[in-house]
């Protein structure tokens, strides 16, 4: 969606996947390959987005196997700077957790995981997308749409966000969460 959006902005739209083990191919829980992944390297992002998946079982690829290892929760954190917006979608919502970048701050992630953000200090929004400045989060899956026309929206003004949704045949749903360090 990122990338589609630069059609509707005269503003260059650049999207990179990155890996925090370097450049790869990354195959997904369902058989999707990723190719074209490259370095980690935050402190030339404007925006990071951490997806979700493989939380339901710690058995399983995913959220649960990247919090086990740790590298990627190290690298979040870490990661941390003025004029960064950090992102999530879905349980990796539970990443940035893990980083230590949603405790005491307005957030939310799949319905399933709840009770564990609040647990580690998630102050818990009923939304679909929960805009705390420089964390933004989302909900379940399909959330993750309404993230992007809300980053869209935010970092490239209206008239991308509405060229995106016409473009998709996709409105934006349910509520966005903000708060006051919104500008």
């Amino acid at each position: 969606m990122f990338s589609a959006a630069g059609f509707f902005t005269p503003r260059p739209v650049e999207v990179r996947y990155v890996s925090t083990t370097g450049a790869r191919t990354v195959t997904a829980a369902y058989g999707t390959t990723v190719r074209g992944i490259r370095p980690w390297s935050p402190d030339e992002a404007d925006l990071l987005l951490v997806p979700g998946g493989g939380y339901a079982r710690r058995d399983s690829p995913g959220a649960w196997a990247e919090i086990d290892r740790g590298t990627l929760p190290d690298a979040l954190a870490a990661s941390v700077r003025p004029g960064l917006t950090v992102s999530a979608l879905c349980t990796g919502v539970m990443l940035l957790s893990a980083a230590g970048l949603t405790r005491g701050r307005p957030c939310t992630t799949h319905h399933k995981a709840r009770p564990d953000l609040e647990q580690q200090g998630g102050l818990l929004k009923n939304a679909r997308v929960v805009d705390d400045g420089d964390l933004v989060t989302a909900g379940g899956v399909t959330s993750g749409l309404d993230l992007a026309l809300w980053l869209v929206r935010r970092e490239l003004g209206p008239d991308a966000a509405n060229g995106l949704q016409t473009m998709l045949e996709y409105e934006a749903r349910g509520t966005v969460w903000t708060s006051s360090r919104i500008g």
